[in-house]
């Protein structure tokens, strides 16, 4: 009975890979007609032109919120975060320590 080992299954998979890479380099395009310098400086050009639209002026830009609570941001959470991160740094302190106890002994 012929089985299938796991070299064997990579040799596959490698074969298959090769295989597939190789089908998709079957292009017939010429490669260089496709860099002649009038296509390349063609966006080139394009980004130079002038802009003939005229910027708008956003009238909401500078206006200040009316809701104070919209503008001011939530501190609380921030410091909840904080306080849970400074804990967790001091257990980690604490079992590094005693870690290093544990093998000077």
């Amino acid at each position: 009975m012929n089985t299938l080992t796991i070299s064997n299954a990579r040799s596959m998979a490698l074969l298959c890979a090769g295989a597939a890479t190789l089908a998709a380099c079957g292009s017939t395009d010429d490669a260089s007609t496709e860099a002649m310098p009038e296509t390349v400086e063609m966006p080139a050009d394009a980004a130079l032109e002038p802009v003939a639209e005229e910027p708008v002026a956003d009238p909401d830009a500078l206006v200040a919120p009316t809701d104070a609570a919209a503008s001011t941001p939530d501190t609380g959470a921030a410091q909840q975060a904080g306080d849970a991160a400074a804990q967790v740094a001091a257990e980690a302190a604490a079992v590094a320590e005693a870690a290093d106890d544990s093998e000077g002994e």
